[in-house]
């Protein structure tokens, strides 16, 4: 059962979505938004059917908008694996310019089974998708 929390004026239970990787039909996405009120928390992974290994956890970074310049969101790591790191700043950074609230990102993501095996342009179709998708439902819950 979903735990509802009522801070700032959001009542608002987690969403979990699951939607497929840009040209990599069998990999998804699997995402968890919570917005509850005064910041946001997003965990993010990828799946497989064939998957028989353990994920590592991945990076999770702390970003908020920057009131000086704000196009330029303020991030700091607080749980870092490499292959996460770059993108999981990115998202968060992203994420928090556009919704104007501090944020959580953790992100296990992996491209590896993309059809290309992981190119930047299979991580930006990811990345691109990923912005989408959370705005559309934080878009969504406001309604």
């Amino acid at each position: 059962m979903a735990s509802v929390v009522v801070n700032g004026g959001a009542s608002y239970a987690p969403v979990e979505v699951s939607v497929p990787l840009p040209k990599a039909p069998r990999t998804d996405i699997n995402l968890r938004l919570h917005d509850n009120g005064p910041n946001i928390t997003l965990f993010l992974t990828t799946s497989t059917p064939d998957a028989s290994s353990s994920v590592p956890l991945g990076s999770l970074v702390y970003a908020m908008p920057n009131m000086a310049t704000p196009s330029q969101p303020l991030s700091t790591p607080l749980f870092t694996h490499s292959a996460t790191l770059d993108f999981t700043t990115r998202l968060s950074k992203v994420l928090a310019r556009r919704t104007g609230k501090p944020i959580y990102v953790s992100s296990s993501m992996s491209f590896a089974n993309a059809g290309m095996g992981g190119t930047v342009e299979e991580e930006m179709e990811g990345f691109k998708l990923v912005v989408q998708v959370v705005m559309d439902l934080l878009n969504k819950q406001k309604q």
